[in-house]
């Protein structure tokens, strides 16, 4: 698999699974193609990807991992990168922290990596002049900020090794925002010029005003969620449809919280918006694809909404996350369908090599 092909899967349909000496009367098992998107959401939206990611591991037995494409966006970008590198585990969340408050000052050493601001001109010319033209969110993009990336860029060193300098043998693929071409940019497709793992992670999590934009040979780029949240259409460059796409959304909520904060429904009401509309396209392309979209409950956006940058409420969030998903899936609808795709009628995982 190249590190940078122009379709970022290639996965097979309902592929036998056939061991290597198959006896005559052996029942073979038919193993799913799935798709995994792991949408934007801040730091208490990793928490959600991380638990998210955990539950369904243990309720199924099945390691995301296995995924045959994966897309992250913004803090799905550093969830798809440890779940590459078989790190979306506890452990890479919070260390070795035994208090919620060493989570949060773990958490904050991590990601709030303080720099000196400058790009002044470069604002200008990429966010404020365009944004007079057309105001929106994006008059911000390529403002100067407090913080770098040099935090992540090195967790993920820590976590992934060599990973990090390289890209995934699997199909992955990450989202980030290309200041100057004002679009969307899919690092691990040759749409996107070869980059590193990390720094593609980087890039996809500069969210605007926050973080300094990244810096990628000539260009300049922000946070994915700044194109969509989700970017869920991108699974269609698989070569054949997949039979499952999983795709869990911190930001998308079904509903917004009581005594919500002003921006957090605007956020959700963009999020679903976008969303629904990138599924519409999906399903129009793949009608038999199952699509299993996972987001956060009231319970879990009590936590994660106030802030979604507090590393604070990361733990919590997390917490509330192992707890709603439980429930979650173990709904009947959404249980018969990992059972179809990720398991045997016995209960037993599927497995491909």
């Amino acid at each position: 698999m190249a590190a940078h092909p122009t379709r970022p899967a290639c996965a097979r349909r309902r592929t036998p699974l056939r061991p290597s000496a198959a006896a005559p009367g052996v029942t073979y098992l038919l193993v799913s193609s799935v798709g995994l998107v792991l949408g934007g959401g801040g730091i208490t939206g990793a928490a959600y990807q991380f638990g998210t990611l955990i539950a369904l591991e243990m309720a199924t037995g099945w390691s995301p991992n296995r995924a045959d494409v994966i897309v992250g966006t913004s803090c799905g970008a550093l969830a798809a990168a440890m779940v590459r590198g078989n790190q979306a585990t506890l452990e890479t969340l919070v260390g070795d922290a035994r208090t919620d408050e060493d989570a949060a000052a773990f958490l904050r050493e991590k990601v709030y990596r303080r720099t000196r601001p400058r790009g002044v001109v470069r604002w200008v010319r990429r966010g404020v002049l365009p944004g007079l033209r057309h105001p929106d969110l994006r008059l911000v993009l390529g403002s100067p900020a407090l913080y770098s990336t040099v935090g992540l860029s090195e967790w993920l060193e820590e976590r992934l090794g060599a990973l990090a300098e390289s890209w995934p043998d699997r199909p992955t693929v990450i989202v980030a925002y290309d200041l100057a071409g004002r679009r969307r940019v899919p690092f691990g497709t040759e749409a996107a010029p070869p980059v590193s793992l990390k720094r593609a992670v980087a890039a996809s999590t500069a969210v605007p005003f926050l973080f300094q934009p990244v810096k990628i040979r000539d260009r300049w780029y922000v946070d994915g969620g700044i194109a969509s949240g989700t970017s869920v259409d991108l699974v269609l460059a698989n070569p054949t449809p997949l039979d499952l796409v999983i795709v869990i959304a911190p930001m998308a909520a079904p509903e917004t919280r009581p005594h919500a904060r002003f921006f957090e429904g605007m956020f959700d009401r963009a999020g679903r918006a976008a969303l629904e509309a990138e599924v519409a396209v999906l399903k129009e392309a793949w009608p038999e694809t199952d699509v299993l979209i996972l987001r956060p409950d009231q319970r879990v956006m009590e936590e994660a909404r106030r802030n979604p940058m507090s590393a604070e409420a990361a733990v919590p969030a997390f917490l509330r996350t192992l707890g709603s998903l439980r429930e979650e899936l173990g709904h009947q609808e959404t249980w018969a369908t990992l059972q179809r795709h990720l398991m045997d009628e016995t209960g037993v995982t599927r497995v491909r090599d």
